[in-house]
């Protein structure tokens, strides 16, 4: 039965591959205005080749997103480059493993080599529950591709680096079997923060012999060890004993069909600093606002003058469902993005 399996999973792999491909900032579709887009939608098999970075020569983006300390970013995984429906896996295949987030401060998000960076986790998940085992990569099917974590709210401004990782462990009983899955994303970080944690290396954080990577999912397993360093200001969510809820948590029926490819409107995207002077300058939610349909086209009417402690510039301030503070810092407006969300502007 093991045999019939890992057979069936490994014929159904050249069909599920996937890449992730665009990006979200507080609930606002950024698509793939800031990412380097992988050349294909295989994965990268070789711990030690420097493609386990950022993939093996990625598109180059001259695009920069800002986020604040605090704001949501969703990365987005489809298998077809451009194909955004939600009655498609995001990964298929029994490509089942975990979700990895890693950031890497550089001087310039545009030109920054992957290989040469030092990169510190920001969010992980694993094997969420048990009973049944259920993991991360089966969470982002459930929500259309879609993962959400928090930017740290005490990490230093400027230019980075965002590593969005899926590992595939269908077929890593044996070395070299694991498949990863990764892309990244450039971003500015605004805020006034100072914390500069622990970083590692890629090629480096990962042996091919790691327990999360050389492993044989085709057993009942009670927990899992997630490859790479402990996540800065937030844990991996505890294995549940319990059945995981599969009803998304991201709004599926607002999945746009196309993908932006220039900065919605009043996002301020950032540019990427010229020189090193001027690059001077959490935990994971695993579930999502809901979301536009289209790039977002700002009201120029605040929502209200708002109650609550003030959000950040560009931080969320309403919408339906919203319960957080609808009151924005000095400078910026509570404004009406669409129905779903408003934004300090």
């Amino acid at each position: 039965m093991l045999a019939l399996a890992v057979a069936a999973s490994f014929i159904a792999s050249v069909a599920a591959h996937a890449t992730f491909q665009e990006i979200w900032i507080n609930g606002v579709d950024f698509g793939s205005t800031c990412v380097r887009l992988p050349q294909s939608n295989s994965p990268v098999t070789d711990v030690t080749s420097t493609a386990i970075a950022c993939n093996a020569n990625p598109s180059s983006s001259n695009g920069v997103c800002s986020v604040m300390p605090g704001d949501q970013v969703t990365v987005e995984m489809h298998q077809q480059p451009g194909d955004r429906s939600c009655a498609n896996e995001a990964i298929g295949g029994d490509h089942f493993g975990p979700m990895q987030v890693y950031l890497a401060k550089v001087d310039d998000a545009t030109t920054a080599v992957g290989s040469d960076a030092n990169w510190f986790k920001i969010d992980e998940m694993g094997m969420p529950s048990d009973s049944p085992d259920y993991w991360a990569t089966e969470v982002l099917n459930d929500n259309c591709g879609h993962y959400t974590v928090t930017i740290p709210s005490d990490i230093a401004p400027g230019n980075y680096l965002l590593k969005a990782e899926v590992i595939a462990l269908h077929v890593a009983s044996s070395p070299g079997g694991a498949q990863f899955y990764t892309s990244c994303y450039q971003i500015n970080v605004g805020g006034s923060g100072t914390a500069s944690p622990p970083t590692v290396k890629f090629p480096g954080a990962y042996s091919a012999s790691d327990p999360g990577i050389l492993i044989n999912i085709y057993q009942s397993l009670t927990a899992y060890t997630i490859p790479g360093p402990t996540p800065h200001a937030t844990q991996s969510p505890a294995v549940a004993n319990t059945p995981w809820p599969t009803t998304a948590t991201w709004n599926t029926a607002l999945q746009p069909s196309t993908v932006p490819t220039v900065m919605p409107s009043g996002a301020g995207g950032a540019p990427a600093p010229t020189s090193k002077s001027a690059s001077s300058s959490s935990s994971a939610s695993h579930s999502s606002a809901p979301a536009s349909s289209t790039p977002a086209q700002t009201s120029s009417a605040p929502v209200s003058s708002g109650t609550g402690t003030p959000a950040a510039k560009y931080g969320q301030c309403g919408g339906i469902g919203w319960s957080g503070s609808t009151a924005c810092q000095s400078g910026s407006t509570c404004t009406v993005v669409n129905s779903y969300y408003s934004q300090c502007l």
